[in-house]
């Protein structure tokens, strides 16, 4: 197991709107999974999409992580200041190899179930702007990891396609910068949800071609609304509050979708008294490994 003194998780949304339901559960899982071991919480926004992320968001977002007592450790690190560590990786990357020019349209291989790698020996549309693509069809294949939820897993990333990792726009894509920035911040634990499982494969592939770490990763299950979608900013997900008194019984329900136990004389106890006693109890071992979980 990571020792308390070694161990580094974090939180890191896109602060393209006010947090729900959803995310405060995986930023919750990834806080008492650090907290349980005396590890270290980062805060990181993955603000490199800027049309995405309305100002002031970012201040929601960290007014109900404080609401709900999920403090994190430093500074808060926002990705659109790193432009030029993640330059420094695709430099890397077309070095060795990984990483080719495409100015391909998705239009022209919707027939396909990934982009079958047209330009990788040369852009079949010099003239157009170009992304660029990470060569799946290199390095380390299978990508096989343990999940601390879902047990073995055995992934192809080359039967997913060569992934994006910066955009025809110039903006950074995010399977690169959070690779960079991971290694960089030194995490050693990822929680995070169950519908970024099948983003792994890209991501320890570039882990591998940048001599990184490979984190440990828990995929948890994805909280499912009464219509039987994921909440999510997209479907208009509820916020959750930023007051640390209405926080009080949304915190203890996060716990049990967390299948924990809390007492139910904590239910509406301050979120600081919740927190210590999840903190010391936390039991990931205790979720459910399915990919989805109904909201109640």
């Amino acid at each position: 197991m990571t020792s308390a003194k070694r161990y580094t998780g974090r939180f890191a949304p896109t602060p393209s709107g006010p947090l729900h339901l959803g995310s405060l559960v995986a930023a919750l899982g990834s806080w008492l999974d650090a907290r349980a071991v005396e590890g270290r919480w980062l805060l990181r926004l993955e603000d490199i999409d800027p049309p995405r992320c309305p100002s002031g968001a970012d201040d929601v977002i960290r007014r109900q992580l404080e609401a709900f007592g999920l403090t994190w450790d430093g500074e808060i690190r926002y990705q659109s200041d790193r432009g030029a560590a993640y330059q420094a990786a695709l430099d890397r990357l077309i070095v060795d190899g990984m990483a080719y020019p495409c100015g391909c349209s998705r239009r022209e291989w919707q027939q396909h179930d990934h982009y079958p790698g047209w330009c990788r020996h040369g852009s079949r549309h010099p003239e157009r702007k170009q992304a660029w693509r990470l060569r799946t069809d290199k390095g380390v294949q299978p990508i096989i990891w343990q999940d601390r939820l879902f047990g073995r897993q055995c992934l192809d990333p080359s039967g997913q396609g060569d992934v994006v990792i910066k955009r025809k726009d110039g903006l950074w894509a995010y399977q690169l910068a959070v690779v960079v920035d991971d290694a960089d911040q030194g995490v050693t634990d990822i929680v995070r949800g169950y519908d970024l499982l099948d983003n792994t494969p890209w991501q320890r592939q570039l882990q591998s071609a940048l001599d990184y770490p490979e984190p440990r990763y828990l995929h948890m299950p994805l909280i499912l609304g009464s219509d039987g979608q994921k909440l999510s900013k997209q479907n208009l997900a509820t916020a959750i509050p930023d007051d640390p008194v209405k926080a009080r019984p949304l915190l203890y329900h996060a716990l049990q979708l967390l299948d924990q136990q809390p007492p139910p004389e904590l239910r509406e106890a301050p979120v600081a008294m919740q927190l210590a006693h999840a903190s010391r109890h936390w039991a990931p071992e205790a979720l459910t490994a399915t990919p989805t979980r109904d909201l109640h």
